[in-house]
C-alpha cells in the first residue's frame, strides 16, 4: 500500500516540534538542500497552537501543604516520604511530564482542590 500525502501530514502532526527539526535535518542532508525558513515556521506555528503534552508545575504549595502532599503522592505514584520532599522542595516543583492534556487537566484540578497554585507548561 503506498503512504499518501495525506498520511504524511498526519504523521507530520503528531510530531513534536525536536522531532519535526530533527526530520527536517535528515531531509537537508540526504538530499542536500536547505529548508527555507517560511517553510518551517507554518509548521512550527501548527505545533505551538495545538500542544498535545504538558508538564504539571506547582508554583505555590499554598496553605495545606499536607493536602498538596497527599494530592502528589496519589498523583505520581510516589511514597509519602518522597512526595513530602518533592513539595518540601524549592517552587516551582515539576510534578510530572509529558502527560497528555486531559489527564494534566485533571491533576492540575487534583492540586488546586488541595490547595496548590498549579500551571501547565
Amino acid at each position: 500500500m503506498a503512504i499518501t500525502k495525506d498520511d504524511i501530514i498526519k504523521a507530520l502532526e503528531e510530531m513534536k516540534l525536536t522531532e519535526l527539526n530533527d526530520l527536517v535535518k535528515q531531509i537537508e542532508d540526504h538530499f542536500g538542500v536547505v529548508a527555507a525558513a517560511a517553510v518551517a515556521a507554518p509548521a512550527a506555528a501548527a505545533t505551538a497552537a495545538a500542544p498535545t503534552e504538558a508538564a504539571v508545575v506547582i508554583t505555590s504549595v499554598g496553605g495545606n501543604k499536607v493536602g498538596v502532599i497527599k494530592a502528589v503522592k496519589d498523583l505520581t505514584g510516589l511514597g509519602l516520604m518522597d512526595a513530602k520532599k518533592l513539595v518540601d522542595g524549592a517552587t516551582p516543583i515539576t510534578v510530572k511530564e509529558g502527560v497528555k492534556m486531559d489527564e494534566a487537566e485533571k491533576m492540575k484540578e487534583a492540586l488546586v482542590a488541595a490547595g496548590a497554585a498549579v500551571e501547565l507548561k
